[in-house]
């Protein structure tokens, strides 16, 4: 059984960011865009707010 815990999930312009954790590949973010489309990457960030910061940028970005 894989133990992921969801530190943080935000909702920006129609758009969700998703941050958590895993064991084996520590925090990650994925984000969920308003058309349906998951997106990731195969990262690992050592902390929430990395990969949060990360995320965001993400988002920013996509507008």
């Amino acid at each position: 059984m894989s133990k992921v815990k969801v530190d943080t999930v935000v909702c920006i312009n129609g758009s969700v960011l998703i941050v958590f954790y895993t064991p084996v590949h520590c925090w990650q973010f994925c984000i969920i865009s308003r058309t349906g489309g998951i997106f990731s990457e195969q990262k690992i960030y050592y902390t929430a707010e990395a990969a949060l910061r990360i995320g965001l940028e993400w988002l920013r970005d996509e507008r």
